[in-house]
This record gives structure tokens, sequence and C-alpha cells, in this order.
């Protein structure tokens, strides 16, 4: 235990020392720039070694069904999506523009690792990253295992999959107000342009 640590602390020492040139070289902290060679390397590593052993060889208890699958598109569509997209590619405008950015899961760099690995960083988020900790964070935290099940199965996701989460995914309230405009327009209502001011009405005494 005492070697991990160190070898942690030592990656961890690099990965600061690679940040700190990237920034002279590059002329700051930019979450535009891509992630250097040794960067990526650096925190691979680090995430390897962080994961304990045990946690590293856990298997799904979770069985897969198509309730499970049903469920697991629901989960990420509702929590994973703003960042990660409804397919796994990492493609949204806050995934983009993390540091590192949130990575195409459907890759090898994903894919490779086991399950107990995806699960143990569902739940314990990285650290100097923009992936948070989800769950409960116990060994039997049902949803994020399930979230493990969709990640396995980014591959045999249907445009009607897609389609369904997207109406799962948060809406934020210009979105909403959208949408309810909208359905009042088709069921014949009258809808103010969004934003627009209420109309100011004068009323005239007679004459």
């Amino acid at each position: 235990m005492k070697v991990r640590s160190l070898i942690v602390i030592a990656l961890a020492a690099l990965a600061i020392a690679s940040l700190i040139y990237a920034a002279r070289a590059v002329g700051g902290f930019s979450t535009r720039a891509e992630p250097t060679r040794v960067e990526r390397l650096v925190a691979r590593l680090a995430r390897r070694w962080a994961v304990p052993a045990r946690a590293r060889q856990a298997r799904n208890p979770v069985p897969f069904t198509p309730d499970t699958w049903a469920e697991s598109r629901e989960h990420f569509a509702d929590h994973c999506a703003t960042c990660h997209a409804n397919d796994g590619s990492g493609h949204t405008s806050i995934g983009r523009n993390l540091y590192p950015k949130a990575p195409d899961m459907r890759l090898a760099a994903t894919q490779d690792l086991t399950d107990g690995e995806l699960y143990y960083i569902i739940v314990n988020g990285v650290r100097l990253s923009g992936m948070p900790a989800w769950g409960s964070g116990g060994d039997d935290d049902v949803d994020s295992w399930k979230c493990v099940h969709f990640i396995r199965h980014l591959g045999d996701l249907t445009p009607e999959h897609l389609k369904e989460m997207e109406s799962l995914n948060p809406k934020s309230p210009a979105e909403r107000q959208e949408e309810q405009d909208d359905e009042r327009f088709l069921q014949g209502g009258d809808v103010e342009p969004s934003g627009a001011p209420a109309p100011h009405h004068v009323h005239k005494e007679n004459p």
C-alpha cells in the first residue's frame, strides 16, 4: 500500500509539472487547449493506480435485462448526457470544453476498463477533472451498476433509443418555456414571443 501511495504521489507531481510546462508554453491554463501526450499518459496511469485492486475486480451484480437496459438509458439521459452526450461521445457544449475533455466512451480507452473500474469512477469521480462522484458510493449502488451496463452497450443504441433519451434530457427554463409555447400554439392558443414584454393597454375615457 505504501508503494502504491508513493507511485500515485509521483504521478501527481509529474502531472503538476506537466501542467506548469504546458501553461508556460501556451501562455495560460486555458481549457481550450488539448492535453499534452504526457498529461494523457499520466492521467491514465494515475486513474489506473488510484482504483483499488479489489474494486477493479468487482463484478456487476445487476443482471442485464430489457428492463435494466431501458432504465439505464433513462438514468444516463437524465444524469450523465449533459457532459457525455446520449451516445457517449462527449460531444456536448460542456463536454467539449472540459479539461480534459469528456472522453468518447465508445472507444477502447473506456471500453478496456473493467466493470469494477467503471463503477469506481462513476461513484467516486476523478480528481482534477470535471467528473463528479455520483450515487451513494457503496458497493450496492444499483443505478451506478446500471450505468456500467449502459456504457458496455453504447454500440447497441438505435436512433429510436436516442430520440427517447433526448426527451429525457434536462431542460433549461428557456427550453421548457419554448416547449410550452410550441404546445400552446399547436393547440390553437395565442403565444407571445419568448421574452417579449406584455402588451400595454391604454384606456381612454369617453368624451
